[in-house]
């Protein structure tokens, strides 16, 4: 490997943990807010989805000038397809930081409506889930990324007994429809970053073992680790 690949490829690594740390950040204060609603956290992250989106195409820039100056091969080449993607992850979750704080904010106007206590349970799970898929790429650590992987299912089942959950709260207490749809909606993004922590571990085991598991699925329908 040539001097300069390595340190290109140096530069990459640090440049998307930056971006890792700032997507992290969002998704605490996203999250945090659903107990504590109010409308400057959503106008602030939308604000900072812009600097990730800003971040998305430096990096993804950077990935094609590695790949057409230095044409890498073996490890090399998957670590630059895997950022590529990873990024793409990291963006969609921003995106989705910005989403459950503006359902968190519409929550203002309801006071006396209380966040079910498995909501948060989820988003803690969720946030988790992402900071260890991130801690499995910085190590190269395949058995973390397929326990990511693996924990997804927890994740799916609590959303599908808050949704059951809110659904009840929707048909005996009519007047709740509105916030009870708010929640529905945040319930439904922190599931998704769970997914794209998941999508993040996944491309963690192909760049550490080069086996590509995505769409793997055990005899009950949930993936494979």
């Amino acid at each position: 490997m040539s001097i300069h690949l390595i340190r290109d490829l140096e530069s990459l690594h640090r440049d998307i943990l930056s971006m890792c740390a700032m997507v992290e950040e969002m998704i605490h204060k996203a999250i945090d807010e659903l107990g504590s609603p109010a409308h400057k956290l959503a106008v602030d992250l939308a604000r900072k989805d812009d600097e990730i989106d800003r971040w998305d195409v430096r990096i993804e820039e950077e990935c094609l000038k590695i790949l057409a100056l230095h044409q890498p091969v073996a490890i090399d080449l998957r670590r630059i397809t895997s950022v590529l993607k990873i990024t793409g992850e990291l963006e969609r979750v921003a995106d989705l930081s910005v989403h459950i704080a503006e359902r968190a904010s519409s929550l203002v106007n309801h006071p006396g409506v209380v966040v079910p206590e498995k909501l948060k349970i989820m988003a803690r799970l969720a946030l988790d889930m992402l900071h260890r898929s991130i801690d499995a790429y910085v190590v190269l650590d395949s058995i973390m990324a397929r326990q990511v992987c693996a924990d997804d299912e927890h994740v799916d089942q609590l959303n599908r007994e808050i949704i059951q959950e809110l659904t009840g709260v929707m048909k005996s207490s009519p007047d709740l429809v509105e916030p009870a749809l708010h929640l529905f909606s945040a319930s439904r993004h922190v599931e998704r970053i769970a997914d794209h922590a998941t999508n993040i571990a996944e491309d963690v085991v192909y760049l550490v073992e080069g086996a590509i598991i995505r769409h793997r699925s055990r005899p009950n329908g949930s993936r494979s680790p």
